[in-house]
């Protein structure tokens, strides 16, 4: 299957550069014959044109390879195992955690991209929070069942809620609608980061007789041990 797969795509490949080929030809057929341009003008147009194209899909390439799930190393493998998962309940496990990971990489970037959000994030610790406890569930993943909120429902939610509220910052025309908008989207953001505070605190503590200060002494522990931003980009899955 592997190997089908492989060859599906190097067809593609192929298919792709001869395409590639025969525009670039056509092209300068037509800047040459019908525009008129001299023979060494046209072929740099026509080259120029083509070297764009695959460029383009050397890009492209280069994104869905960052977007793709790793390969299970042994190692990790063995963890999973030791744990008594089966090899359909590690392949749920990863791609799911994958997804997350994406979803809390997108967050970072979203909360740091204007200073509203960024003071949201800050009072909240949303980010040190999600990335302790996305690093809490790779490390106890017979867990995944407890922390559905988090990732299905809160992590999503919060990621897209910040994608919108971005995408209505940047209009380049508002009026008061459109401010009001952004202040009830910020006040919504602002509760969701409370509420993956209070995920982290579910999954890390048995003891939840007052939700408020155990969600505050989180995010001052969290702080206090991590000083810096931790880094999820190269967690194995």
């Amino acid at each position: 299957m592997k190997n089908m797969k492989k060859n599906i795509k190097n067809l593609g490949d192929i298919f792709y550069y001869t395409l590639t080929s025969l525009s670039t030809i056509l092209i300068f057929v037509i800047v040459y014959f019908l525009f008129g341009f001299d023979l060494f003008l046209s072929l740099i147009i026509s080259m120029a044109i083509g070297a764009f194209f695959i460029y383009k899909q050397s890009v492209n390439e280069d994104s869905k390879s960052s977007k793709k799930l790793n390969r299970l190393s042994p190692e990790k493998e063995a963890f999973y195992k030791s744990k008594g998962m089966s090899k359909e309940e590690i392949q749920f496990f990863r791609e799911t955690m994958h997804t997350a990971k994406l979803k809390l990489l997108t967050l970072e970037k979203n909360l740091h991209s204007v200073s509203k959000l960024e003071a949201i994030e800050q009072r909240n610790n949303t980010i040190q929070l999600s990335k302790a406890l996305f690093k809490g569930i790779t490390e106890e993943p017979n867990r995944l069942h407890e922390v559905d909120k988090f990732l299905y429902v809160h992590l999503p939610s919060l990621t897209d809620l910040t994608d919108k509220y971005l995408e209505i910052s940047q209009h380049e025309v508002k009026n008061k609608s459109t401010f009001d908008i952004l202040d009830e989207s910020a006040s919504t953001i602002d509760e969701m980061c409370q509420l993956i505070a209070e995920d982290y605190v579910l999954f890390k503590s048995d003891d939840f007789e007052d939700m408020a200060i155990e969600v505050e002494l989180a995010k001052k522990a969290i702080e206090r041990d991590n000083g810096h931003t931790q880094s999820i980009e190269s967690e194995e899955l």
